[in-house]
């Protein structure tokens, strides 16, 4: 019996051979998708990227994050400083990224931003405006190129910002009692934005630019000696 998707390729991260089981587990799963033999429908996140979700089970979860000035994103309704109500664990595939890690504190007297919670569903995302009036400080910056693995916990406040084309395979799991949180206007309101998913061409073009971006870079071959390979 094969292993959980999220298992198999966290595991293939704290190994010595990611560099080279990762993207070519992502490219035999890409070539199912670019293909038209896979049930997986990209989806235009507001945070700026397109996002092909393989795999949900229970509380973990595993994407593929593609920046591209070939694909159509969504567009954010509030800030695109948000913190996660999982912990992260991603691996860039190619191009290099940006994260800020923003301090967040409250403040009554001169505030910069409205907190809102976020909660999602099949249908979209539903931004709910709190009382907590916040300041955004200063950030700290950490960048991450081709090859390199990082983690965000849950709770931090951050913004990724792709330098040029970017794409990640990026692994969740959900903390119990956190919640997604971002950085609203200070006149936000509670509102809910519509998610948009791509049709099967768009999906299989999101995959092919994935793949032709690989190519590029010429990640190598790997006998999968961990397992990554989709059967």
């Amino acid at each position: 019996m094969n292993r959980a998707m999220y298992e198999t390729i966290y595991g293939a991260l704290a190994g010595t051979a990611a560099g080279m089981n990762v993207p070519q587990w992502t490219i035999e799963t890409m070539r199912e998708v670019a293909a038209g033999r896979s049930d997986v429908r990209a989806v235009r996140h507001p945070l700026g990227f397109v996002c092909l979700p393989l795999e949900r089970a229970g509380e973990r979860g595993v994407c593929v994050h593609v920046w591209s000035a070939q694909l159509r994103a969504g567009q954010a309704t509030t800030s695109t400083v948000h913190a996660h109500s999982w912990d992260l664990v991603s691996y860039v595939l190619y191009g290099r990224l940006r994260n800020e890690l923003v301090d967040v504190a409250d403040d009554l007297e001169a505030p910069t931003h409205r907190l809102c919670e976020v909660s999602s569903d099949a249908a979209g995302d539903e931004i709910r405006r709190t009382g907590r009036l916040v300041r955004r400080g200063g950030s700290v910056s950490e960048v991450h190129q081709r090859g390199d693995v990082y983690g965000l916990p849950a709770g931090v406040f951050h913004e990724t910002v792709p330098e040029g084309e970017t794409a990640t395979v990026a692994l969740g799991s959900g903390r119990p009692g956190a919640v997604d949180l971002a950085l609203g206007g200070l006149h936000t309101g509670t509102h809910r934005v519509r998610r948009q998913l791509c049709d099967r061409h768009e999906t299989a073009h999101a995959a092919t630019v994935v793949l032709e971006r690989i190519g590029q870079v010429g990640q190598p071959r790997a006998e999968d000696p961990c397992g990554c390979t989709k059967r």
